[in-house]
């Protein structure tokens, strides 16, 4: 396997879910999760990127690389670039993978089947995941991005919208062209100084897409299916309810 650097971005100050990385899912932050599920994939170094000192904390205490990154960034993205513009040794086609902080069921294999998909091609420097939807009615949920592809897995457009439109009568015949977008991605360094060296787009401010400033200045992204399913992570408290449920087998006390 190929070697690769996961850096979790963990902002304290969700507007849906404030502390959201300090959650306790089975008695265990929700941050440490995550990254212990980037340990399984055969990640050469896991670092908790993140803006708050309860955080980094909290992930120190659990014998994990933490960075403190500037409160100012606009993106996840931005706090990843940051860690590897201040790593000296990481060279410019090394592979990083931006692992969310709110994605604890997320399977260790999609992690290292996105960073091998890299790691193997010299021409492609961003990649992300995608999956069919198991669920119809999520279709129409902005919280679940949808991703739209060409003939060779690259991304066309990335929405909050029901993309592709399907007219009732076709339905049953092209659901299967739906799919939901996994939030990971993998970059080589190069690929990721040219991402955030460019200016924000107008799609990825109208949809709060960051992805979208990429396609809208003719950057390529190749979109895979995932090797395994992956259950959708943790955006509001009802998301956390459903993964403590998973998790424990019943509802926790709220932590």
């Amino acid at each position: 396997m190929s070697a690769f650097k996961v850096v979790i971005p963990a902002r304290y100050g969700s507007a849906r879910l404030p502390g959201k990385p300090l959650k306790l899912i089975g008695g265990t932050p929700m941050v440490v999760r995550v990254a212990q599920r980037a340990r399984l994939a055969g990640a050469d170094e896991v670092i908790v990127a993140t803006d708050d000192e309860r955080i980094a904390a909290v992930a120190a205490d659990a014998g994990l690389e933490a960075v403190m990154t500037a409160r100012s960034h606009v993106s996840g993205t931005d706090r990843v670039w940051e860690v590897a513009r201040r790593r000296a040794d990481w060279a410019e086609d090394a592979v990083v993978i931006n692992l969310q902080g709110d994605e604890p069921l997320i399977a260790p294999e999609i992690i290292a089947q996105l960073a091998a998909a890299v790691a193997v091609s010299d021409e492609v420097g961003m990649a992300t995941l995608c999956e069919p939807f198991a669920n119809h009615a999520d279709t129409s949920n902005p919280n679940t991005v949808k991703v739209v592809r060409d003939a060779a897995n690259f991304a066309l457009y990335f929405s909050r919208a029901s993309i592709p439109h399907l007219l009732s009568r076709r339905r049953a015949a092209q659901a299967h062209l739906w799919r939901r977008h996994i939030g990971l991605y993998a970059y080589r360094i190069s690929g990721l100084r040219r991402f955030v060296d460019l200016p924000p787009s107008a799609l990825e401010d109208i949809e709060r897409l960051e992805q979208l400033r990429a396609l809208e200045h003719g950057l390529p992204i190749l979109v895979l299916d995932a090797c395994r399913p992956s259950p959708k992570g943790v955006d509001t408290p009802a998301d956390l309810a459903r993964v403590r449920r998973l998790v424990e087998g019943a509802t926790s006390p709220p932590s």
